[in-house]
């Protein structure tokens, strides 16, 4: 008897597989050693720890869109466009890299990823992997200047709010720049809880919320979208008050515990609900809307 005969499916899968090897291969020498100094880097602080989570999230997604970008971007032309976009994305690797720019070294992949799809299956592929790669974006590490500069007008801004939110409760709290001073503890508003960095992930988890859901309303999408720097704010707020509870209530020592262990959790898991809360109310406006429509449209 002979081997049994494997199924047409199972055999387009493996052929996609085959022919995309060499690809996965060369970003594979490319981009590990890259990836491993970030792992052994800055993705190893609390400013820059979702830089892997992104990356995994961003994989996750081109996997899930893999077999309808196949079947969309089946007989379709390919683009020349790819050659130049795949030069721009080499030269950027190779300066970043040589010149340790991480801007352009972790930046060039979505370049080269771009590029590959249009090389090898067009713009059909490339429209069905859009948000993958846009969402690889929010793991390529920010110039320092940058960061600094826009760290501390937000730091100061959620130290302001907490801060009056807290004595209006009847808190003895005081504030000197990032300083909150409840009272025998002094807390400094650190990077990692109101800097940039923070509210890049927080946005991706927004973003990466509206493309699961996929809504077909364009008005629920976009204010959605906007709202989530607001809401990426309260979240925020809603750390550092809780932090500094807990600071006033059990001590220095449980704060610490608590800003190690539990801080990031409730930060996405306020950031989360705040996105949920507010998803409702814009789909019972939806709703709403169209109610009203419906009935000024009867006769």
């Amino acid at each position: 008897m002979g081997a049994p005969a494997i199924p047409r499916a199972s055999r387009q899968a493996l052929a996609q597989w085959l022919a995309w090897l060499p690809i996965i291969a060369g970003l594979m020498v490319l981009y590990l050693p890259s990836f491993l100094d970030l792992f052994r880097t800055i993705w190893a602080t609390d400013e820059q720890k979702h830089g892997p989570i992104v990356l995994s999230v961003a994989c996750w997604l081109a996997w899930r869109n893999w077999p309808n970008m196949w079947l969309t971007s089946h007989g379709q032309q390919t683009s020349t466009w790819g050659w130049p976009i795949f030069i721009v994305g080499l030269l950027l690797y190779i300066i970043g890299r040589s010149q340790d720019i991480l801007l352009f070294e972790v930046g060039s992949i979505i370049w080269l990823l771009v590029a590959i799809l249009l090389l090898t299956r067009g713009t059909a592929a490339l429209k069905a992997q859009w948000f993958a790669l846009f969402f690889m974006l929010f793991m390529i590490p920010l110039p320092g200047a940058l960061v600094d500069a826009l760290t501390m007008p937000m730091k100061t801004a959620v130290s302001f709010v907490a801060e009056h939110i807290l004595f209006s409760a009847g808190y003895p709290i005081a504030r000197s720049g990032v300083v909150l001073q409840i009272g025998q503890y002094k807390l400094l508003v650190a990077d990692a809880c109101a800097g940039l960095h923070t509210l890049f992930t927080l946005e991706a988890l927004g973003l990466l919320y509206l493309n699961i859901i996929r809504s077909d309303s364009l008005l629920r999408n976009v204010t959605l979208a906007i709202l989530i720097v607001p809401i990426s704010f309260t979240a925020n707020v809603i750390r550092v008050m809780v932090l500094t509870l807990i600071t006033y209530h059990f001590g220095d020592e449980a704060g610490q515990g608590f800003l190690h262990a539990f801080a990031g959790m409730v930060l996405f898991l306020s950031a989360l609900l705040l996105i949920i809360a507010v998803d409702s109310l814009l789909q019972y406006a939806v709703r709403w809307r169209h109610r009203r429509a419906a009935r000024g449209a009867r006769p």
